[in-house]
């Protein structure tokens, strides 16, 4: 290492983009690849949900909404896992499931009505799901990590694997 190098904890943090969609049945199974791989990192690599709310879901771009709100409030993940559990509700559902598990995990529910009806979330949602087709995402759930994207929609086979693979040799290369 030379002296001009960063020391390695000046290094920045992998990123893994997990495009994803609340009402997406796929999504929910990729559920426990999303679980192993925050527990195997933890910090060391930055686990970031992007919306890509698909249109033949209607509820899909309210539960966006919700999530970044659940996020402000401090428990985005766990708020993105209930929801994802609960994708038939949501199905049958919609906006009041929302706002009733917000309840359950200790949120400001009444928050969560007034975000989804002032739509303070709305432009960060239109702006993922705008890079997501510009980087050619097509379908839920897709993964972004070191430039590389790996699309789950068809199949989550082999792909915790292929992100671990990615993540090991991005962390590597800050030693």
């Amino acid at each position: 290492m030379s002296e001009s190098s960063p020391a390695p904890s000046d290094a920045p943090v992998p990123v893994l983009d997990v495009w994803c969609e609340l009402q997406c049945p796929d999504c929910r199974t990729a559920l426990d690849d999303i679980r192993a791989l925050r527990a195997r990192y933890g910090e060391r690599l930055e686990l970031r949900l992007r919306h890509f709310p698909l249109d033949k879901h209607r509820h899909a771009f309210a539960a966006a909404q919700a999530a970044e709100e659940a996020f402000t409030q401090g428990r985005g993940w766990a708020y993105v896992e209930a929801v994802l559990g609960r994708v038939a509700e949501l199905d049958r559902e919609g906006e009041p499931l929302l706002v009733r598990v917000a309840g359950e995990l200790g949120l400001d529910a009444e928050e969560f009505d007034t975000a989804l009806i002032d739509g303070r979330h709305i432009l960060i949602v239109d702006a993922d799901q705008a890079e997501g087709k510009a980087i050619g995402v097509t379908g839920t759930p897709t993964y972004v990590i070191g430039g590389e994207r790996l699309d789950g929609g068809k199949s989550q086979q082999g792909l915790r694997e292929r992100i671990e693979e990615i993540a090991d040799r991005l962390l590597s290369g800050r030693t």
